[in-house]
């Protein structure tokens, strides 16, 4: 091999060096786009699932959203009442608090994809009401089919599960919330996934300290949901 010293130098041109730089970042934006038609589509395909029974009762599929070039996916239990109303994931009022938690954080929310273990409400009928009602194992499963999807065309640096449905759906097994919580398990397909709880609980605690102590410690573990992402 010739030493380095002795090798002769290649002048290059810094227009050549701009040229290159301009060729990765079209690739690097063409790639970003065909990931995001990719994710459109299973997002159409989505609208007429019948994997499982959900779909005969629900209105309609509530599928992920936020940007193919998301640094992280937060995973939800299911849609709730409202979100199957519009169509669209995390836009009740825990989905409100979500938000408001990631401002104070200073997590970027074009930087996150959010969704749901289960893409369809599940209730039980209540009067006028529709009443949450907890996915079963088979309903889980049979719509990891999508979140497979979602994951692998996002390839986030981490996964959050909020809650034990989707702990379940990212790992393929029951997740203890309170043992494994503000932790970092693998998926399935190896990629890292925090374990906390569902922003939905924090509004259901009564008391207002044991409320703000829980708001603090979900605080807490989306400050390392921040220092995971590498974007």
């Amino acid at each position: 091999m010739t030493p380095i010293a002795s090798r002769p130098f290649r002048n290059i041109s810094p227009f050549s060096c701009l040229s290159r730089q301009r060729e990765s970042v079209m690739a690097v934006k063409s790639a970003e786009k065909a990931i995001a038609a990719s994710l459109d589509a299973v997002r159409e395909d989505a609208r007429d699932c019948t994997r499982c029974d959900l779909y005969r009762n629900a209105t309609q599929t509530v599928f992920g959203e936020g940007g193919s070039d998301a640094r992280v996916v937060f995973v939800g239990e299911q849609p709730g009442d409202k979100e199957d109303l519009e169509g669209r994931p995390f836009i009740g009022p825990a989905g409100r608090l979500f938000d408001s938690i990631l401002e104070e954080v200073g997590i970027d929310r074009t930087k996150t994809y959010v969704t749901n273990a289960v893409k369809h409400f599940k209730f039980e009928p209540r009067g006028k009401r529709r009443i949450h009602s907890k996915p079963n194992a088979g309903e889980i499963r049979a719509c990891r089919w999508w979140l497979d999807h979602e994951l692998a065309l996002i390839r986030p640096d981490v996964a959050v599960a909020l809650g034990a449905t989707a702990a379940r759906a990212l790992t393929g097994k029951p997740v203890p919330i309170t043992k494994f919580r503000g932790t970092i398990v693998q998926s399935e397909e190896g990629v890292p996934v925090l374990i906390t709880v569902h922003p939905s609980y924090l509004l259901r605690i009564p008391d207002p300290m044991d409320k703000e102590t829980e708001r603090r410690r979900f605080l807490e573990d989306m400050r390392k949901v921040k220092a995971h992402m590498k974007g």
